[in-house]
C-alpha cells in the first residue's frame, strides 16, 4: 500500500523532507515498542517520543524512496580529457540491517572516465542514496561503485570505505577503536596493479 507524499518539517532537526512513509503506522509500534521494553509511552519525557522516531526513521531511510537518475539530475558532463577523478573524505551515516544500530565513516571514490564526468556534488549523493537504507558496509561500497559504473561507463571504478560500527561498540565484543575497511575495484582499477597503485597514492596525498 502507497502513502501520500507529505513534506515533514522533523522537530529535532529542523530539516525537511518529503516522505510517503505510513508515519501514523510508524507512531503506534514505536510506542507498542516502548511498552515491550517497559516504559511508559505516555510520560512526560515520552509524549512525544514516537513522532520523532517516526520522522526520524523515514529520514534515515530515505534512500529507499529515491533513484538513481533523479539524484544524478543529468549532472553528466563529456570531456575529452580521460584522466583520474578522485573524491575523498565522503561522509556517511548508515543504519547495520542486523541490529538496527548506527555505522557511519567515510567514503572514497575514484574512477578514470571514457569520455563522460559526473558533477561532483552527485558523488555524494549517491554515496547518501545507498547509505540512507538497511545497509551491511560490504555491499554500500559495492553499490556506490556499481552505479557509477552504470551513469558513466567508465574504464574503472575505486571505492574504499572506512566504517565504525556501533553493533562493535555498544553491544557484544564492545570493542571501541575497531574500524571497517571495504574496496570495490571495478574495470581498470580490479585488472591494473598500475591504476589501483595511482589511486591509492592520490588516497594518500593530504594537499
Amino acid at each position: 500500500m502507497t502513502h501520500p507524499e507529505r513534506v515533514i518539517e522533523a522537530e529535532d532537526t529542523g530539516l525537511r523532507f518529503t516522505t510517503s512513509v505510513n508515519l501514523t503506522r510508524l507512531q503506534e509500534l514505536v510506542a507498542e515498542w516502548l511498552e515491550l521494553i517497559g516504559e511508559d509511552p505516555e510520560r512526560e519525557g515520552l509524549e512525544r517520543t514516537p513522532q520523532r522516531v517516526a520522522e526520524a526513521w523515514a529520514f534515515l531511510t530515505r534512500g529507499y524512496r529515491q533513484n538513481l537518475q533523479e539524484i544524478v539530475n543529468g549532472a553528466i558532463f563529456h570531456v575529452e580529457e580521460n584522466t583520474m577523478v578522485v573524491v575523498k573524505g565522503i561522509e556517511f551515516y548508515s543504519m547495520c540491517e542486523h541490529h538496527l544500530l548506527p555505522f557511519f565513516g567515510h567514503i572514497h571514490i575514484g574512477y578514470l572516465p571514457q569520455g563522460k564526468i559526473l558533477g561532483l556534488s552527485k558523488f555524494a549523493r549517491i554515496v547518501d542514496l545507498y547509505a540512507r537504507r538497511l545497509q551491511v558496509q560490504e555491499r554500500l561500497t559495492q553499490q556506490v561503485a556499481q552505479a557509477i559504473q552504470d551513469l558513466l561507463a567508465p574504464q574503472g571504478v575505486a571505492v574504499v570505505a572506512d566504517g565504525i560500527h556501533l553493533c562493535m561498540m555498544m553491544r557484544g565484543v564492545e570493542k571501541q577503536h575497531a574500524r571497517t575497511t571495504t574496496s570495490a575495484m571495478l574495470g581498470i582499477f580490479r585488472e591494473s596493479p598500475e591504476a589501483r597503485d595511482e589511486f591509492y597514492r592520490l588516497l594518500s596525498t593530504t594537499t
